[in-house]
């Protein structure tokens, strides 16, 4: 890639940034069913040409935002599976994941609010479900895929619900705390569903 190249990529990323910046500003102040292009451009201070380059309508640019928060969602699930893998607790897994969501709450609040609108909660839910199965399937080996499609789905389910729950009370309860209930969910799920398959 030429300097020439570099330097219209640099500007791209940037323009898609301002966008998304731009989005999720307005997503705080009203429905996104009620926010048009012209207003995203306004806020990002860019014309529609610029908007057009890159997305086609307001939805996929909504979309590409929840895409980059869930592959940074991936990212740290990634970094730290390990762990959770040699300790059996949701904990290393989870607290670096709450720990972004906090750092971002308004902009997971703006979507959680919108997610008729964009499925939003059904993605994270696919997002626990991609990591879930296969740690789940290594402890207890003779689960059914039933058995495992219940289990994962009661514990997404479950695990967005404290978080929003978490918000709605703007976060009294300890973060500490949140993650041990969390942790308590998960282990109290799987033993109790799956524990009388033999395991």
């Amino acid at each position: 890639m030429n300097k020439v190249e570099k330097g219209e990529d640099r500007r791209s990323r940037r323009s898609q940034k301002l966008l998304k910046k731009g989005l999720l500003e307005l997503m705080l102040e009203k429905k996104f069913s009620a926010i048009s292009v012209r207003d995203v451009t306004e806020r990002a201070d860019m014309n529609r040409g610029t908007f057009y380059l890159h997305y086609t309508d307001t939805t996929a640019l909504l979309q590409s935002v929840e895409t980059d928060m869930l592959a940074e969602a991936q990212l740290l699930i990634d970094e730290h599976m390990a762990e959770f893998e040699a300790g059996g607790s949701l904990r290393p897994v989870f607290k670096p994941i709450l720990d972004y969501i906090v750092k971002h709450r308004p902009e997971f609040e703006a979507l959680f609010a919108n997610n008729s609108t964009s499925n939003f909660t059904d993605r994270l839910q696919e997002l626990i479900h991609r990591n879930g199965v296969s740690l789940v399937r290594a402890k207890f080996h003779t689960a059914s895929s039933e058995q495992m499609d219940f289990l994962i789905s009661f514990i997404g389910y479950g695990l967005i619900g404290l978080i929003k729950t978490w918000f709605d009370q703007d976060m009294i309860l300890p973060r500490e705390d949140l993650v041990r209930q969390a942790d308590r969910l998960v282990n109290g799920a799987a033993m109790g569903l799956l524990s009388d398959t033999g395991e």
